[in-house]
């Protein structure tokens, strides 16, 4: 949003409302910008706020002033806080200036774009590094929005993680998002990373023919593991659920692929076994990352130092599984900041300085503004095999 002073709209523009008036002087009609910004507009036929049209409209008594005088200060707070911070959803959210676009090169892009539309989720890995510092999830609407101005930045894959997708709303919610990026979009690559604890057989029947690729975190065979590292199901197995995801996706069409992250407790595993049975398209396995204000820090919910692992011991554990083919390795090098990563308010997150500082969101100054703050490294994207055959319709699988 542009700042306006006392409200005056520039030459040819509508004034944004501020959210403190009246609901008979806030606007709303939404003008939609290039990649889907969005800017309230004022109401058709309403004078500006102080204009003198609107003031010989109104009396001139004690209270009718004092009101007038006070919504003016209140209006020069909010044009000052604009600069430095929107208001969407009722808060205010902190954001980085725009980017001017004077001597800014073009920034990339998203080919590749990771939403983690919730931070919410069942499980308590210590060594997560996308906690939940908040329940926020955006509108269904609000979300389809954001997704379309990606496509139209050049989004070819979307990958949806959290938290756990599969929590909010029992799985509705990430399948019609799915739903929407296939059957509307048409984008070529659709997947979703979980730990698989809440996929059901009828969420397969209902939205398994618009997913890709289903990515289940796994980080250990050893049910004992599992339960220290934080993936403990109770009485349900960790191990045994995988094998139904695996068989599921292969009767529904899904492309089978594993996530693990390589730590203190699972870094002398040997996983050649389980792996080759299960078959994925991709076992992508991360060496353990610390992220500040995530798993660690003052400010962090997770304490994982105690999972981390070196670079030489991260190196034994690829060498021990040097002849899986499917094997695709992240260093915490390669992994930092060669991910285009939205948060649940669809702002960019940059991990160049060690923590996740967010751009603008994408709602509000459209993508080829937001992606300039994401510290996205292009370069490692593609060096580390970030683009590769990710539609199933490509993919020679053996149903």
């Amino acid at each position: 949003m542009r700042a306006c002073r006392d409200w005056e709209a520039p030459a040819g523009k509508k004034r944004p409302a501020p959210p403190y008036l009246a609901a008979s002087e806030r606007g709303n009609e939404r003008e939609q910008g290039g990649d889907g910004a969005v800017t309230l507009a004022a109401e058709k036929g309403s004078p500006a706020l102080g204009s003198p049209h609107s003031q010989s409209a109104r009396h001139d008594g004690g209270p009718g002033k004092l009101l007038r005088l006070l919504l003016r200060v209140l209006g020069a707070l909010w044009s000052s806080l604009e600069p430095f911070c929107v208001w969407r959803w009722g808060v205010w959210v902190p954001t980085p200036p725009l980017a001017s676009k004077a001597g800014v090169a073009p920034g990339p892009v998203p080919v590749s774009v990771n939403y983690h539309f919730t931070r919410q989720c069942n499980y308590r890995c210590g060594f997560c590094f996308h906690t939940a510092k908040t329940s926020f999830v955006l509108p269904l609407a609000e979300a389809q929005r954001g997704l379309r101005g990606l496509k139209r930045a050049g989004m070819e894959k979307i990958n949806f993680s959290g938290g756990e997708p599969f929590l909010h709303k029992r799985g509705e919610f990430v399948g019609k998002l799915v739903k929407f990026c296939k059957q509307e979009l048409k984008l070529p690559s659709v997947s979703i990373v979980s730990n698989g604890s809440m996929i059901t057989e009828r969420w397969f029947k209902s939205y398994g023919e618009y997913l890709d690729i289903l990515a289940v975190s796994c980080d250990s065979f050893n049910e004992e593991v599992n339960v220290l590292i934080g993936r403990g199901q109770g009485k349900k197995n960790h191990v045994e659920n995988l094998h139904k995801l695996r068989g599921w996706c292969h009767d529904y069409g899904v492309a089978f692929k594993i996530n693990s992250v390589i730590n203190r407790f699972n870094v002398e595993e040997d996983m050649n076994g389980q792996i080759q049975a299960l078959n994925p398209v991709r076992w992508k396995v991360f060496q353990c990352l610390l992220i500040d204000g995530e798993n660690t820090g003052e400010d962090a919910l997770r304490e994982a130092e105690k999972f981390v692992i070196s670079d030489e011991e991260f190196e034994l554990f690829l060498q021990r599984h040097k002849d899986v083919s499917c094997l695709v390795p992240e260093s915490n090098k390669k992994m930092r900041d060669s991910y285009l990563i939205l948060d649940e308010y669809m702002r960019f997150l940059n991990c160049t300085n060690g923590r996740k500082e967010p751009s603008r969101s994408i709602l509000d100054v459209g993508v080829e503004n937001a992606i300039q703050f994401s510290g996205f490294d292009e370069k490692m994207f593609f060096k580390r095999g970030g683009k590769y055959v990710w539609s199933k319709a490509d993919m020679a699988l053996e149903w």
